[in-house]
């Protein structure tokens, strides 16, 4: 059944489609872009299309190919080059099936501005309305951001002064925006505000340990011990989840720009993650060779985040 709907809202192209790396389009009735997809054999790929089954993992696809009428395609030298011409393509026009990549501008940020012993923090979506912070990310999940920025304020204000945030709003001319959050807190250690941007940029985790020193000095932070532990592991999470992956995504494809801007940062991991894997190949011809050199193997792991 699903061969004959496939067959007949899209005719016999299916027989035309070479078994190499590209890009294929679904278009509706009205010619509006509705999906998007990379493969790296896409004669295999749209096979599986015409091949829907009547099972949960398939109802995605057994849905385009019911709004569909038309079926484009274009071949791509690799299955890298086909991810990024994807991207892009999904960036471009949103279609209504893709949702990954579709809404980079969501991406979140978290900016910084030190003046004297005042810290300013903020939160965004929208870096362009701070033009006085300096940024970083972007970051991933808006949820874990959120999570860690918030954890951050509240273990900032055992050891600093909160200042009213009128008074925040009013020093950098701004306002209110929905999603978006500004702080300030004076009287911080100076010393370890100096090294917030190096654990922000996930160039050291360190001055999260001394976050913690700075706490235990605090009565306030000691009586509330089980809440300061988790806003640490929330902190800590964030490390792992969100900051250090950036870094190494950075560093492998030797990314001079920092911070990444929204619409780039799916195009840096999909970059990162082909590095990956021309690195795991020349490691494992190397291994071939009789030179096991020093570098353990590096795993391949799957295009997309």
């Amino acid at each position: 059944m699903a061969q004959r709907k496939f067959d007949r809202n899209l005719g016999d192209v299916h027989s035309r489609i070479p078994p190499e790396p590209g890009v294929y389009r679904f278009y509706d009735e009205g010619g509006t872009l509705i999906y998007v997809g990379k493969a790296k054999n896409l004669k295999r790929r749209l096979s599986q299309y015409r091949n829907a089954k009547r099972r949960r993992a398939h109802a995605k696809m057994r849905k385009i190919v019911s709004e569909a009428r038309s079926l484009e395609y274009e071949t791509c030298p690799s299955e890298l080059d086909a991810l990024i011409l994807e991207n892009r393509l999904i960036q471009a026009h949103r279609p209504k099936w893709n949702v990954a990549g579709a809404f980079y501008f969501l991406y979140p940020m978290i900016g910084i501005r030190i003046e004297d012993e005042r810290l300013y923090l903020c939160y965004t979506t929208e870096p362009e309305r701070y033009p006085d912070f300096s940024f970083h990310g972007a970051f991933r999940s808006r949820e874990r951001t959120r999570d860690a920025f918030f954890s951050l304020m509240e273990l900032l204000r055992s050891i600093a002064h909160e200042i009213p945030r009128a008074q925040v709003y009013s020093r950098f001319s701004l306002q209110p925006v929905k999603y978006s959050y500004c702080y300030g807190l004076r009287k911080m250690p100076v010393e370890w505000t100096a090294s917030l941007d190096r654990f922000l940029n996930g160039s050291d985790f360190a001055p999260l340990g001394q976050l913690a020193l700075l706490l235990l000095e605090k009565p306030d932070a000691t009586r509330r011990a089980t809440e300061v532990q988790e806003h640490l592991r929330i902190l800590r999470r964030f490390w792992r989840q969100e900051i250090s992956p950036l870094k190494k995504a950075r560093d492998l494809t030797t990314s001079a720009v920092y911070p990444i801007p929204q619409k780039e940062r799916d195009l840096l991991w999909i970059r990162f993650h082909g590095s990956r894997n021309v690195q795991m190949t020349v490691q494992h011809h190397r291994r071939a060779d009789g030179d096991q050199g020093n570098e353990m193997p590096v795993p391949a792991q799957a295009a997309k985040e």
